[in-house]
């Protein structure tokens, strides 16, 4: 007896096995670009400053995606996951730059691996080795948790990238005029939740507060200049993320009057994420994100 509509499996069977994941390559992230560095710029400073934002996105996209399946609804379950899918691309759009910068830059590994530049950058690197602000790697909380890191993380990171538009180096323009888009969505994401907690009920008001007093204290990392920060800058390749600090003070502020929330008056933490410093739950999630990689350095997926 004939079926003419066949099994469900036959695709997994011959046919394209391009559209497969495992036992497949995937395209250099940056094939057909011109990645020739612009003149006069130092490779290894452009290198370490795409590790910088790379980092960021890669760190931050790792934290979102342990929200799969908890948040509130389902809706909102998918927003998140789509918000950590994009600075995943991100990610490994600044990562793959950084390799193709200064090649040197990706972990050594055993001859025949056939895994990418940008992989090797996130999933062989150390803990010391990561450019990431600290806000990025806390571990998650509750709900107010997140929109608060968002909200911070989002409104600063997509003032830096609208100004890394003008980038002299082709590569950093052109992630930066993609992610401005994707950036706006988290920024408003993350704000219309912030007003809905902070006008919700009194435990999402008090959740919600708790979350700012105890992420601010990580804010100030997002402006404070790395020296290679400021040397690009001054290049005309980079962004001196201080000049964003007004923009992204008034966005906040705003938020915060029509939340009826206070500023919170709470001092800065030392150090930074930029010079390797990480907080002690960095190396717990770098081992969950790294595990399956460095197990099979040299396997195929």
């Amino acid at each position: 007896m004939s079926d003419d509509h066949g099994s469900i499996f036959d695709g997994l069977i011959g046919g394209d096995s391009a559209q497969w994941a495992f036992g497949t390559d995937f395209e250099d992230p940056l094939a057909g670009v011109d990645t020739t560095v612009p003149g006069g710029v130092d490779h290894a400073e452009l290198a370490a400053y795409c590790l910088m934002l790379g980092d960021d996105a890669l760190i931050m996209s790792q934290r979102l995606t342990e929200w799969c399946s908890r948040a509130p609804d389902l809706e909102e379950d998918i927003a998140l996951a789509n918000v950590a899918l994009d600075l995943l691309g991100q990610a490994r759009l600044l990562l793959a730059r950084a390799a193709a910068a200064d090649p040197g830059v990706p972990p050594a590994l055993p001859e025949g691996s056939p895994v990418p530049p940008e992989d090797a950058l996130a999933f062989f690197r150390d803990a010391g080795g990561f450019r990431n602000v600290r806000l990025a790697e806390v571990p998650n909380g509750d709900f107010a948790h997140v929109v608060v890191r968002l909200l911070l993380f989002a409104t600063a990171r997509l003032a830096v990238l609208e100004r890394l538009r003008a980038s002299t180096d082709s590569v950093l323009a052109a992630v930066a005029a993609k992610s401005v888009k994707e950036l706006t969505y988290h920024r408003d994401w993350a704000g219309r939740w912030f007003l809905t907690l902070a006008q919700g009920t009194e435990e999402s008001r008090r959740r919600l507060l708790a979350a700012l007093e105890g992420l601010w204290p990580f804010q100030a990392e997002l402006f404070a200049g790395h020296p290679v920060e400021l040397s690009l800058a001054r290049a005309g390749v980079g962004v001196d993320p201080a000049t964003a600090r007004d923009e992204v003070d008034a966005v906040l502020d705003q938020v915060l009057a029509v939340s009826g929330v206070a500023r919170p008056d709470v001092a800065p933490l030392p150090g930074g994420g930029r010079h390797g410093t990480h907080t002690e739950d960095f190396g717990p999630l770098l081992a969950e994100m790294q595990v399956v990689a460095r197990a099979h350095p040299s396997g195929r997926w």
